[in-house]
C-alpha cells in the first residue's frame, strides 16, 4: 500500500549538509518503493517546532527522520512526533536522548557490563587551567555527532589546553584517554548486527572531513581483525543497542588496541540516526550482506513506530 512519508532533513545542527544528503537519498528510495515522499527542512528551535507541526498537517502516514545532531537526534523531534502520534524511523525519545548525551550513555554502557574508556567531564575553564589527564587524550563535545569538535591531544602536541577548549567544544567537555589502534564500527538492524567495518583514514584521524569526503577514508568490510574480536564487536553493538532501548537502525563505534586482543576493544558511542549518504557505513554493510539501499530504507519504514 502506498503511503505518505514525510522526510525530515537538514535542520540547524552542525551536521546539516550531511542530513540534506541523507534525506535526499532516502526520499528517492521511498519513491522507488511506490510511496509519496514529502521533503521537509525544519528550522526547529521553539518557533521551528510550531512550523514543523504545520508542515506535518495533515498528518503523514509516517516520518522518515533523516535529521542529524541536536533537535533532530536528541529526543526533541521524537517527543513531538510521539505527541502527534505519527510513527517515525529510528529510536524513540529516551534512547535518542541517552545516546546523544555521551557521559550518560557511557554510564548506561558500563552498567550493562560493556567496556568503555574511562572519562571525565570538565568545564572549559578547568581545561584552560591545564591538562585534565595525562596525554594523549581526546576532548569531545557532550552532545554532537559525526565527530564534530572532537580533538585528539597528543603527547608532543604544543597546543595549550586553553586553545583546545576554544575549539567549539562547548562549556562542558568530555575528556577520555586516547586508545591507540584501529577504528571499527558495527551497524544493527533491530536485534541483528550486520558486519564489522574497519575505517582507515588516509591522513589524520576519522574526523568529520574523513567521514564525508570521498577518498579520505578506506572502508574494509569485513574488518581484517581476529575472529574473536569480530564476534565481540558484533555482540557489544547489539548489547549497546539494547541497553539504550534503541529500535530500528543504530551504529556502534569502537576503538581496538590489538596489543590487548579482545580486552583492547572499547565501545565509544552509539549513533541512533546514522548517516544514509552514498559514503555512509550502514548502507555499505547492508550491501555487503546483499541488502540494497532501497531495501534498507523499506525495512526502516516497516519498523517505524511511536513510543
Amino acid at each position: 500500500m502506498a503511503r505518505r512519508v514525510a522526510v525530515l532533513m537538514g535542520g540547524p545542527s552542525a551536521e546539516r549538509e550531511v542530513s540534506l544528503t541523507s534525506g535526499a537519498a532516502c526520499a528517492e528510495a521511498i519513491r522507488a518503493l511506490g510511496h509519496e515522499a514529502i521533503e521537509i527542512d525544519p528550522v526547529l528551535g521553539e518557533a521551528g517546532l510550531v512550523e514543523l507541526v504545520h508542515a506535518l498537517t495533515p498528518k503523514p502516514d509516517l516520518v522518515f527522520n533523516a535529521l542529524h545532531g541536536r533537535w533532530g537526534e536528541d529526543g526533541c523531534v521524537q517527543g513531538l512526533l510521539d505527541l502527534l502520534d505519527v510513527p517515525y524511523t529510528h529510536s524513540g525519545l529516551l534512547a535518542s536522548a541517552l545516546a546523544m548525551d555521551k557521559p550518560m550513555a557511557k554510564t548506561v554502557f558500563a552498567a550493562a557490563g560493556l567496556r568503555v574508556p574511562d572519562g571525565i567531564v570538565v568545564s572549559r575553564a578547568e581545561l584552560a587551567a591545564g591538562d585534565p589527564m595525562a596525554r594523549p587524550y581526546v576532548a569531545k563535545p557532550l552532545n554532537e555527532g559525526s565527530s564534530v569538535g572532537v580533538t585528539i591531544v597528543g603527547a608532543g602536541d604544543n597546543r595549550r589546553p586553553a586553545d583546545i577548549g576554544a575549539c567549539g567544544l562547548g562549556e562542558r567537555i568530555l575528556i577520555e584517554p586516547f586508545i591507540p589502534g584501529h577504528e571499527l564500527t558495527v551497524a544493527v538492524l533491530g536485534d541483528r548486527p550486520l558486519a564489522v567495518t574497519e575505517l582507515r583514514p588516509r591522513q589524520g584521524f576519522y574526523d568529520y572531513a574523513a567521514k564525508y569526503t570521498e577518498g579520505r577514508t578506506e572502508h574494509l568490510v569485513p574488518a581484517p581483525v581476529p575472529p574473536a574480536v569480530y564476534e565481540a564487536a558484533l555482540e557489544m553493538a547489539v548489547a549497546a543497542h539494547a541497553a539504550l532501548g534503541c529500535r530500528g537502525v543504530s551504529r556502534a563505534d569502537f576503538r581496538w588496541n590489538p596489543e590487548k586482543d579482545v580486552e583492547g576493544l572499547y565501545l565509544l558511542e552509539v549513533n541512533t540516526q546514522p548517516g544514509m549518504t552514498p559514503l555512509s557505513l550502514v548502507p555499505e554493510q547492508a550491501q555487503h550482506l546483499g541488502m540494497s539501499f532501497t531495501e534498507l530504507v523499506g525495512w526502516m519504514l516497516e519498523h517505524a513506530a511511536c513510543d
